[in-house]
């Protein structure tokens, strides 16, 4: 099964199951057991899986519980923590795949509409009608942070290259060079100055080539 499912699937089985955990009795632990899951996470990314894409699934799937639990239990939409949600689904778009933000999303506002039981004003729906504002505007800051983390890559394994040519190759090439010209005792020494420069010559212009 294609990876994106399987962390799209568990973070919406988190969701669903932070929507549930609002309706028990623990609920009135939120903050306590917040604090467990926080403590919990410091420890795994610092000492168990640090900086792995597992580490940034587990922090997705508790951040999910943490801020829909919390927002479930103080009064749902009407709660005064309901922006929570918005930095949920900018932090999801950015540490995971942005579609699963898009996703995640599409079924949170399936759970909050369920979640009503009387409607006495198309106003209070608003909240809820905002996730499908800042949905595709999550999604594009995500794509566009992907972006720009592929081109810093890029421009690091550049300079990777760029210092292993001017290291091995072209070091070794003047080297030789300056070998000769300490050297020099006549057109043999020469030819081969001439032949290292014309060596060092070629390579420039093969890497500027490659590198264009």
């Amino acid at each position: 099964m294609n990876k994106k499912v399987i962390h799209a699937i568990i973070l919406i089985t988190t969701v669903v199951l932070s929507f549930g955990f609002a309706q028990t009795n623990l609920s009135m632990y939120d903050v306590q057991i917040s604090a467990v899951l926080f403590i919990f996470l410091f420890i795994a990314k610092h000492f168990i899986i640090p900086k792995t894409q597992k580490s940034r699934l587990l922090e997705s799937v508790i951040l999910a519980f943490v801020v829909f639990s919390i927002v479930n239990s103080t009064g749902g939409i009407h709660s005064p923590y309901f922006f929570l949600t918005y930095f949920f689904l900018f932090s999801i778009s950015l540490l995971l795949d942005p579609i699963i933000s898009f996703t995640t999303t599409l079924v949170v506002i399936m759970l909050y509409l369920l979640s009503i039981s009387t409607i006495n004003n198309i106003s209070e729906l608003m909240p809820i009608f905002s996730f499908a504002f800042i949905a595709p505007f999550a999604m594009y800051l995500g794509e566009e942070y992907i972006l720009l983390h592929k081109e810093e890559h890029k421009l690091t394994h550049s300079k990777k290259e760029t210092f292993l040519f001017l290291s091995l190759i072209i070091k070794n090439h003047i080297n030789t060079i300056i070998e000769n010209v300490n050297d020099f005792v006549g057109d043999i020494n020469l030819s081969e100055i001439k032949k290292h420069a014309m060596r060092v010559k070629r390579l420039i212009d093969k890497f500027e080539k490659t590198n264009d």
